[in-house]
């Protein structure tokens, strides 16, 4: 009798926890994308509650949280790449755990470029 893990790529470890990371960092994009849409969207309603709403973006909370966002949306894109890969590549399914910790190299390297620059940007030290 087959296992019921035997038609599938996924079994744990690294392809899982980058499934399940995939998985929620689109959502946290499209989340944010809703949001980004109706605040937009208030500017022809009213613009001074436009003004308000863009005034506390400029918060530390806001800013911490744009961080995220581009945690997100990094992790996504280049686990997105990791995805085709192992679905188109001839090599992709025997070489999934070296994309996933290459994701995870290339992915480290854009948030230490991002973060400082972003922490600068919000405590105004440039």
């Amino acid at each position: 009798m087959a296992s019921a893990e035997a038609g599938t790529l996924y079994r744990g470890g690294e392809g899982m926890w980058s499934w399940v990371a995939h998985r929620i960092s689109g959502m946290l994009i499209f989340l944010f994308l809703i949001v980004h849409v109706m605040d937009t969207a208030l500017v022809r309603v009213s613009p001074e509650a436009y003004n308000e709403v863009i005034g506390h973006y400029k918060t530390i909370v806001f800013g911490l949280g744009e961080i995220g966002l581009v945690a997100a949306i990094c992790f996504h894109a280049l686990n997105g790449i990791r995805v085709i890969l192992v679905d188109f590549w001839s090599q992709g399914a025997r070489r999934q755990r070296a994309l996933f910790w290459g994701v995870v190299v290339v992915w480290v390297l854009l948030m230490i470029g991002f973060v400082p620059r972003q922490l600068g940007h919000m405590f105004g030290w440039w």
